[in-house]
């Protein structure tokens, strides 16, 4: 896709075409890059959807809310947007960087898209940028009908149910530079196989363990 055909995709037309170039550069090339966009996107898209929600759900108590935000707001979530937009063919990497696999990579992916929204709240206003990011973002608010439980949450209630303890989690590796770790986890719970996941913070990497586990043992 040409970089026009890209921006007009978008719908953003109107938006600086610099700072559109600026959220989609990896820090490898040396130029200026998404790093600062997606500081000032990640804020914006977490007041938006925050918004939007208070709004379309006025009976749900805080802590749901706040369970449907983190879901949205995941590097998961904005990887599956990444993939929506085509963003995978725009990212502009070091050779080094596009042959490792980072134009596929979730992490740059959903940085990207949030420094794309960076630039557009950079380049028009609060109205404009909630816009783009409940345009993006329609189905997934739509598709979430009941508020998402935590994996973590999820597989302790579990355990303990059938008296097997509290899961365990091991870090088992750290891996990649400081500007970009990899932290791979381990959950374990007693009789069942263990299961691993990676992530970009030992955090993210514990939730994805504990869903692969989840997944892998058909726990409903």
């Amino acid at each position: 896709m040409e970089y026009k055909n890209f921006i007009a995709s978008l719908g953003l037309e109107n938006i600086d075409s610099a700072l559109i170039r600026q959220a989609v550069t990896h820090s490898s090339t040396g130029n200026a890059d998404y790093e600062r966009l997606e500081f000032l996107g990640d804020r914006v898209l977490g007041l938006v959807i925050a918004e939007e929600l208070y709004s379309r759900f006025p009976d749900e108590k805080e802590g749901d809310l706040a369970k449907r935000h983190a879901a949205l707001v995941s590097g998961k979530t904005l990887s599956k947007i990444a993939q929506d937009l085509d963003l995978s063919s725009m990212l502009v990497l070091s050779d080094n960087e596009r042959q490792s696999g980072g134009h596929n990579n979730d992490n740059i992916l959903s940085d990207a898209v949030e420094g794309i929204i960076g630039a557009v709240f950079l380049s028009s206003d609060y109205l404009t940028s909630q816009e783009f990011i409940l345009r993006i973002y329609d189905r997934y608010i739509d598709t979430m009908t009941a508020p998402p439980q935590d994996p973590k949450t999820r597989l302790q209630e579990w355990s303990q149910g059938l008296a097997l303890g509290i899961p365990t989690y091991e870090l088992v590796e750290r891996s990649g530079p400081d500007h970009q770790p990899q932290f791979k986890v381990r959950v374990s719970v007693e009789g069942y196989s263990p299961a691993e996941a990676e992530a970009s913070s030992k955090r993210a990497a514990e939730k994805e363990a504990a869903c692969l586990f989840i997944k892998t043992n058909n726990i409903e």
